[in-house]
């Protein structure tokens, strides 16, 4: 019970806002937390262990189909440290493989549905992912829903656990701007969770659509994402608390969907093709 509320205390500590006109103090009170959880770090991974995660995710980025044992040679460390460190980080290779996101629990498995679809309009597919966010002394991870028409991020939240409902949040405040055609995601177990399943459901139009073996770039438009979200973002900062990468994040999200202008959308911005439908 402890643990779990521990875990509570570090979801809900990622809603306060520094910049707010309520004081820390007082966001902290009415999420029933403690004002010294708005700057915790998680220690359950060594510094040192921080560092070399942090140099997993750069070759990751920069080589997303590099499995741990391209990845263990590159960086010179033993490779069962590296599929142990990945795990921490939620990683895995993009290319076919036995393992579907590390899910060993039994879960629904639906069919892959976007073979041959051509992606035409907005809310016609959804792509949803996470990934680790390096900080100063430690990390967090970050889920984001992409629009693949438009390439707009629909919503996104930051949690300091691989908790489900930090995924769960984020897809509830998607789903009040718009409900999608169809819901692309891995077999992770915060998207197989039930309660995610039956949130989807809940929406009776949208179609739960799950990558299997063999589908090698499922999701490379969220990979994208990430790629420019960490070169133009991330590595370029050194967030010093849960707080300060949420606020950095919010800056460039929001410059990412309504001033960043991309060629693959005839220079239009992602909020531009989101709101209009067209390039």
């Amino acid at each position: 019970m402890r643990d779990e509320n521990n875990l509570k205390a570090k979801e809900l500590v990622t809603h306060i806002d520094k910049t707010a006109s309520l004081s820390i103090a007082n966001q902290s009170l009415l999420l029933g937390v403690s004002r010294s959880s708005f700057y915790y770090q998680p220690k359950e991974v060594s510094q040192e262990e921080i560092l070399m995660m942090n140099k997993i995710d750069e070759l990751a980025t920069k080589r997303p189909y590099f499995g741990s044992r391209r990845i263990a040679n590159e960086l010179a460390i033993n490779r069962k440290r590296a599929q142990r460190l990945m795990r921490i980080m939620g990683l895995e290779a993009v290319y076919p493989k036995r393992n579907l996101s590390l899910n060993t629990k039994p879960h629904p498995v639906y069919p892959y549905l976007l073979k041959d679809m051509i992606i035409e309009r907005v809310n016609q597919v959804w792509g949803l992912d996470i990934t680790y966010i390096r900080m100063s002394q430690g990390f967090v991870y970050l889920v984001a829903i992409l629009d693949w028409f438009s390439r707009f991020v629909v919503s996104w939240n930051l949690s300091t656990t691989l908790e489900t409902m930090f995924c769960i949040e984020a897809v509830q405040e998607a789903l009040k701007q718009a409900v999608p055609e169809i819901s692309n995601v891995d077999q992770g177990v915060q998207f197989t969770d039930e309660k995610m399943i039956a949130l989807w459901k809940s929406t009776n139009k949208t179609k739960i659509s799950m990558d299997h073996k063999g589908r090698c770039f499922d999701n490379i438009f969220t990979e994208r994402l990430w790629r420019t979200i960490k070169y133009e973002e991330v590595y370029l900062k050194s967030y010093e608390t849960v707080a300060d990468a949420k606020q950095s994040l919010t800056e460039y999200i929001t410059f990412y969907n309504f001033e960043r202008r991309h060629s693959s959308l005839n220079k239009k911005t992602p909020a531009e093709v989101y709101r209009t439908g067209k390039y």
